[in-house]
């Protein structure tokens, strides 16, 4: 990627979002007491992009960090509130959860700031309340045509239609939101989920949207799985993920098919019934062949 870096843009930042899975919940690395996602500014001693992330991230949460890939270039004007015109480079990152030594770092469930995003259960308890007042909002457009067309946004991002819930659209709903004036980062104190400074929670929507795609045609889901690991923990991990439940067999009969995963022979006894086997990725399947795709069956039901 080329970036051509004008003289009225003060400087170049690096933000990351570090994405872990811990009992069943997806969790993002934080600073600021969860206000923020970590951050610095590309200094000219860092040798590379990547390099100059890693060690703000280290200098903030202590954490190391394993896959890393970038995610997008935010060069919006007015992005911060103090006007300063800054380029912000994001990176995505996958791992197992460890302590933040640092002062206010810390692990923050993702649904805390998108609980409107979780649908595991069935509809989030805030859901009927964000399309009343997302209604309410359409109908105080300045005329007919633009009203019909904001009511037809929120049925498509929000799945009112025929077309139905489309967990993949994760940024397109938190920016109906920030449009409407429905959260925190647009001066609603009172807005649906937790607040994040200047645009962080749009750079962790569009890490939740990546992350959601990606999980059907990629096998990034086994950096967030310990090296062993049984086929239901894997299952309620991308449930996690992805805010749905999935169907039971389809989804062993894909593991199968795929050939992700193979035996280690043991048996996991703390399942509380039966002891459930044991499996691990299989890291030679990206040698033996290009992948086409996860395809988990995510069940919209």
């Amino acid at each position: 990627m080329i970036i051509n870096v004008t003289s009225d843009i003060a400087h170049t930042e690096l933000i990351a979002v570090l994405v872990a899975v811990t009992l069943e919940e997806p969790r993002v690395m934080t600073i600021s007491q969860g206000a923020a996602l970590p951050s610095g500014p590309f200094e000219t001693g860092h040798r590379s992009l990547q390099s100059g992330l890693r060690a703000w991230v280290q200098a903030q949460t202590t954490l190391p960090l394993g896959y890393l890939e970038q995610l997008y270039t935010f060069a919006d004007r007015d992005r911060h509130p103090d006007g300063q015109r800054t380029i912000s480079i994001s990176y995505l990152g996958l791992g197992r959860e460890n302590p933040a030594a640092q002062g206010g770092a810390g692990w923050r469930g993702w649904y805390d700031y998108f609980p409107w995003e979780d649908h595991r259960q069935g509809e989030p308890a805030c859901f009927d309340a964000i399309i009343k007042a997302l209604k309410n909002w359409a109908n105080t457009a300045d005329d007919a045509e633009q009203a019909s067309y904001r009511h037809r946004r929120i049925a498509f991002a929000f799945g009112l239609d025929e077309g139905g819930w489309n967990e993949d659209l994760t940024l397109q709903r938190y920016e109906l939101l920030f449009e409407a004036g429905l959260v925190k980062e647009a001066g609603n104190e009172n807005g649906f989920g937790a607040g994040m400074f200047a645009d962080h929670r749009r750079i962790l929507a569009t890490a939740i949207a990546r992350l959601r795609a990606k999980i059907k045609y990629r096998p990034v889901v086994f950096e967030l799985m310990p090296e062993t690991f049984t086929l239901l923990q894997l299952q309620r991990t991308v449930e996690a993920l992805a805010g749905l439940r999935l169907h039971k067999q389809n989804f062993r009969r894909l593991m199968e098919q795929q050939n992700l995963v193979e035996e280690t022979g043991d048996s996991d006894s703390e399942t509380g019934g039966r002891p459930a086997k044991l499996f691990r990725f299989r890291h030679t399947i990206l040698e033996e062949r290009a992948l086409t795709g996860s395809k988990l069956p995510l069940s919209r039901g």
